[in-house]
């Protein structure tokens, strides 16, 4: 009897290697179709499921009618809403209008969960199709040959019906599927919410499906319809004006830093200062604190708002009075922001940078360890930081109060934070050393009053600001608002003079 042919050893390799990757894939997508992720999106606890669908679907429960809009691509991701702190159904839909209105943030979110089970899938898949070829390979031609042989034998019987078994147990067909609920059919926003109700365009692609046609319900989500529109128009508005406002131009040797504080959970104006950023030069972005109003997870649509505005910046952060407790800072560390903790680091431009999380509520980095320090022991703390180096760029806090004895000893350029909401500076103050030092407040990026800044358009004056560096040193500063019309006015950039 001939013996089969042998391919040459590329061949087998390359065959080996073709068949991975069909099995690899093969094995990924059902593993990836069978995989969910719980994150927070949209203020709520939230299970996401890919699909091939194409589409987003939000699954809101009884209440409220589900959501489904074009994902845009052939994989698509079904988000079935858990709790939320919110109070009311009305309450909720307002947030919703909001969190449309930019969605810059939870669409973030979702893609990167996305993107990351996607990757999962596809090493687990490798891993899982590496198995069979491995074993086909290791077993040898001479062993499968034996394996293969149609001769019966009591042993290869029982090894088939004890794998025939297992499969039906695993399998067991005889247990019926949970019943589906059953939902209605998908309709246009528009045809739910009846002729009367105008619909904007960028809205007419949005389907819902469900049976609550309470006269109370349609009126809330009309609501929660017309405060998206102000929102998106308002924010969206300001936006594009942000390009065209006489900011000063940097030099070739000059790097900006835009300052953001005190936002609240405003997502509006996260476009805008973005817009504002890229109209002045800015790389870099410094956060001051109070993102949110709570500190509670709920909020981290916030957060993913701002990551999604700055995704590209170097991004150095503080945590706020308000943002209580560790989610905040440990949340924006994993998405990647310097988070300042009482160490100096290398700042934008090659400067120094020195910052700790306000010591009022949120704890206080390395010094986290020893409890019950006082605001004006921590700035204590702080200075004798910054003169064991002899001086330092810039310190970035949420309150700059607390660098008051850096700036009394002479070591540091320029101490900015926001917590007052209102701008104060930059103000020259001359300390122990031969140089002078700057301190300066940012007024409130969310346009919050008190620590709610939620809503179609800001509270109050809304403020960003531009911060020059140069030869690693900060040297101007030129603050920028947003009047609550809509209307920018813009500061005149002062210099952070120096002696020669």
């Amino acid at each position: 009897m001939a013996r089969p042919t042998t391919l040459p050893t590329w061949a087998r390799v390359l065959t080996y290697v073709g068949v991975w990757v069909v099995l690899a894939l093969a094995s990924a997508v059902l593993v990836f179709l069978h995989t969910d992720r719980e994150i927070n999106v949209a203020s709520h606890d939230a299970v996401l499921q890919p699909t091939f669908s194409g589409k987003v679907v939000l699954e809101s429960g009884p209440v409220l009618p589900d959501v489904r809009i074009d994902s845009g691509s052939p994989i698509g991701v079904d988000i079935t809403l858990g709790k939320t702190d919110a109070d009311s159904t009305g309450a909720l839909l307002q947030r919703y209008a909001y969190l449309a209105g930019s969605p810059e943030g939870p669409v973030h979110a979702v893609q990167g969960a996305v993107e990351e089970m996607a990757v999962s899938a596809l090493l687990r898949g490798a891993a899982i199709a590496a198995i069979p070829v491995l074993v086909w390979a290791l077993l040898g031609a001479a062993r499968r040959r034996e394996l293969l042989d149609p001769t019966p034998s009591v042993r290869g019987g029982v090894a088939v019906l004890t794998a025939a078994a297992l499969g039906v147990v695993i399998w067991q067909p005889w247990s019926p599927d949970g019943e589906e609920p059953v939902a209605g059919e998908w309709e246009p926003l528009a045809t739910f919410l009846g002729p009367e109700v105008p619909v904007p365009e960028e809205l007419v692609p949005v389907e819902v499906r469900g049976d609550v046609t309470t006269d109370q319900t349609q009126r809330l989500i009309t609501s929660a319809v017309d405060t998206y529109d102000k929102s998106k128009v308002f924010y969206g508005d300001a936006a594009e004006a942000a390009a065209d406002l006489p900011l000063r131009e940097p030099a070739e040797d000059e790097i900006v830093v835009l300052l953001v504080s005190d936002r609240h959970d405003n997502i509006g104006m996260d476009q805008v200062a973005r817009a504002v950023a890229d109209a002045g030069g800015a790389t870099a972005v410094f956060d001051a604190g109070d993102d949110t109003s709570t500190g509670a997870e709920w909020e981290g649509f916030s957060l993913d708002s701002l990551d999604a505005a700055f995704h590209d910046f170097d991004r150095y952060a503080v945590t706020g009075n308000h943002d209580h407790g560790d989610f905040v800072g440990q949340d924006l560390a994993d998405k990647g922001w310097t988070m300042l903790d009482g160490e100096i680091v290398e700042g934008p431009g090659e400067s120094t940078l020195l910052g700790v999380p306000d010591p009022r509520s949120s704890g206080l980095g390395n010094w986290r360890d020893e409890g019950g320090l006082s605001f004006t022991e921590v700035g204590d703390r702080l200075a004798d930081a910054a003169c064991e180096e002899g001086r330092v760029g810039t310190l970035l806090l949420h309150d700059a109060n607390l660098g008051k004895e850096t700036l009394r000893r002479g070591c540091a350029d320029l101490v900015v934070g926001g917590h007052l909401h209102v701008q104060v500076g930059p103000t020259k103050v001359a300390g122990e050393g031969e140089e002078p030092g700057w301190t300066y407040t940012n007024g409130t990026t969310g346009g919050a009053a008190y620590a709610v800044a939620l809503g179609s358009k800001p509270r109050r004056q809304a403020e960003v600001t531009l911060i020059t560096y140069r030869d690693g040193r900060p040297v101007g500063i030129q603050p920028v608002e947003l009047q609550t019309n809509g209307v920018f006015t813009v500061d005149d950039y002062v210099e952070l003079s120096r002696p020669e």
